[in-house]
């Protein structure tokens, strides 16, 4: 398809859509290139819509959360990348001890605003990054609890732009994973509890001194870079290689948890991309494991 016909796959939407947007810049780690088509819809019936015309044309489309475990390819994405981040997107509405979150929403933001109610459920996500829809799709979490066990419903969209619900039991979630095959997550109705508002607080504290003691916090990176394997320790494991400080180009292995990649000054998704197969190299070669990504490369 020719870039003009590709431009006019949006003809009457130009006012969401912007070409040759730079995408890298808008996560975490701020690597890589740009998005062929950037798209912020405002009403799900302009996503349904944008859905529809990528379907039909046979373009790529994604969906970009708040960026906090991506790295972008320095080469940028074809296709279409799509950020919900309009009001409607975001909006967050307590009733009782069910909370309905828009995918767009800031799930840091939203465990503050649980924790200061005196709501538990969600505390232990206390510090890690990202977007409700993000979070549901990969069940975010780390060793103090994960969404999903909150995580009552959620609505999704299907690539002909419809719209619905799964719900709990058929709705299930796993280790850094959940069984939502659908690409659009739309929003998440979480169930939450009465507790002591000073408790969830000491909590909220208690997390964030461990991950300031463990983590590489103020820092160019995209969290855990692999999943665990079951019953172990990534970081530990690559710890154990001797991988800690290794350094490819701009990129770097933490010195404070080794499951973390740096980007320095000049850093390259290249350099990432190199790093991560050395270090899945070594630790295939040293515990005869392969390792799992947990960010997204795209």
């Amino acid at each position: 398809m020719s870039g003009k016909s590709r431009t006019n796959i949006f003809s009457g939407l130009e006012k969401i859509v912007e070409k040759d947007f730079p995408l890298g810049e808008n996560t975490w780690f701020g690597l890589g290139g740009g998005a062929e088509f950037f798209i912020r819809p405002q009403t799900v019936e302009q996503l349904a819509d944008v859905v529809k015309r990528c379907t039909e044309n046979n373009m790529p489309l994604r969906i970009l959360g708040l960026g906090s475990n991506l790295l972008i390819r320095d080469h940028g994405v074809k296709g279409a990348v799509v950020k919900l981040d309009s009001d409607q997107f975001c909006k967050i509405e307590h009733n009782g001890l069910i909370l309905n979150a828009g995918a767009g929403a800031d799930l840091g933001k939203l465990v503050l605003d649980s924790v200061r109610k005196g709501q538990g459920g969600i505390e232990a996500l206390t510090g890690i990054p990202g977007s409700i829809g993000g979070a549901v799709k990969m069940n975010a979490g780390g060793i103090f609890g994960d969404f999903g066990s909150a995580v009552e419903a959620v609505t999704l969209m299907d690539n002909e732009g419809n719209l619905f619900e799964k719900r709990k039991p058929e709705l299930s979630f796993d280790y850094r994973q959940s069984n939502i095959t659908a690409k659009f997550i739309i929003g998440a109705q979480i169930k939450l509890y009465q507790a002591d508002p000073q408790q969830l607080l000491n909590t909220v504290k208690e997390i964030w001194i461990y991950k300031k003691n463990t983590q590489p916090l103020n820092t160019r990176n995209a969290g855990c870079v692999f999943k665990n394997p079951r019953g172990m320790s990534a970081g530990a494991m690559i710890d154990r290689t001797g991988l800690k400080g290794t350094k490819i180009g701009g990129a770097i292995v933490s010195e404070k948890h080794a499951n973390f990649i740096i980007a320095e000054k000049g850093c390259k998704s290249g350099d990432v991309i190199s790093l991560i197969d050395t270090i899945k190299e070594k630790v295939k070669e040293k515990f005869d494991v392969e390792l799992e990504l947990e960010i997204e490369i795209w």
